[in-house]
């Protein structure tokens, strides 16, 4: 337990520490955020604005958890969970660069994410088959631990699924100062305690809990009003770490309750694509869902806390569902 609360610490702290020095070399590098002119009139004033923090949450993370993981079959599933999440980053990262470097506001082209983001998943399939010994099973996690037998192909749909779904969930949310990196830190606070608490996984609880610390750390700068946003870089590497502790807990269906934050704001962009192209109105008056209730005069202060809220009751109702179901 000493561990597991010094690596939080510690990835706080870092962040708390790193973060002044590497905004203002964003700043005279002029690494600053583009707005999109579809977006809230008011998030004009937030252009320039430092981005790319994804990379000091993740040397934040990585220096405690390299220190003080154990090994073992528990270290191989945290090595994985966290090459996954660096994996992510780095896509974001190539994202961030193409359109803040190479000024190309669309980033990088979607079928090159997309062959990324399946080349991942194949490495946590395979490891998840072959060197955790996880049975290509489906758990429901509610009531009860029943499952249901999906075969080796479709449990790699699975984990594509849940990889791709977590990443854009978490960069979906990624519209307000603080909001996903609060959200996450809740859900990964969550991962935390069904690895350590249900579970005795000490080195994946070690690994969430400097995920926690990371984004606790960040969130200093990140508040509104936002000194540096984590960009893609953030946002794709907090939600391949959100997916691959899905996927090695065997969550991958409460991953809708324990990530229900990012599953509505997802759901909100699908409703209001398929409202406008297929009875040519609008449900929301902005998507995602953050941007709707900003829209009616909700401060981002107050559309954030709000929203932090929801994120831990479903935490909280996932941890309650996972712990009957084991």
């Amino acid at each position: 337990m000493g561990e597991i609360v010094i690596g939080g610490m510690a990835a706080m702290l870092l962040c708390l520490f790193l973060s002044p020095r590497f905004i203002r070399m964003l700043t005279r590098r002029e690494f600053g955020q583009q707005i999109r002119e579809e977006g809230p009139t008011e998030h004009q004033v937030k252009a320039g604005t430092p981005t790319m923090g994804g990379l000091i949450i993740f040397v934040a993370v990585a220096i405690p958890f390299l220190l003080l993981h154990e090994g073992g079959r528990d270290g191989i599933a945290a090595l994985t969970v966290f090459g996954i999440s660096l994996g992510c980053a780095a896509l974001g990262f190539a994202d961030d660069y193409i359109k803040i470097v190479k000024q190309r506001s669309l980033g990088l082209p979607a079928r090159y994410k997309l062959l990324v983001q399946v080349l991942l998943a194949l490495i946590l399939w395979w490891v998840a088959r072959h060197e955790l010994g996880l049975e290509p099973e489906l758990f429901l996690r509610i009531g009860g631990d029943a499952s249901i037998y999906i075969g080796p192909v479709l449990y790699f749909i699975l984990v594509f699924l849940v990889i791709a779904g977590s990443t854009n969930g978490v960069n979906l949310t990624d519209g307000l100062d603080g909001l996903a990196a609060g959200a996450s830190a809740i859900v990964l606070l969550t991962y935390t305690a069904i690895c350590y608490v249900t579970v005795g996984q000490q080195d994946l609880a070690l690994l969430a809990v400097c995920f926690v610390g990371g984004c606790i750390g960040f969130l200093w700068f990140n508040a509104f009003p936002a000194s540096i946003f984590m960009g893609d870089t953030g946002s794709l590497g907090l939600g391949g770490a959100i997916g691959a502790f899905a996927v090695v807990t065997q969550t991958e269906i409460l991953l809708i309750i324990i990530g229900g934050i990012f599953v509505i704001e997802a759901l909100s962009v699908l409703i209001q694509v398929f409202s406008f192209r297929t009875f040519g109105r609008r449900v929301l008056m902005m998507a995602p869902l953050h941007h709707h209730f900003e829209m009616m005069a909700w401060s981002e202060t107050k559309v954030m806390l709000r929203f932090w809220i929801i994120a831990a009751v479903c935490g909280g109702v996932g941890f309650a569902l996972y712990q009957q179901s084991i």
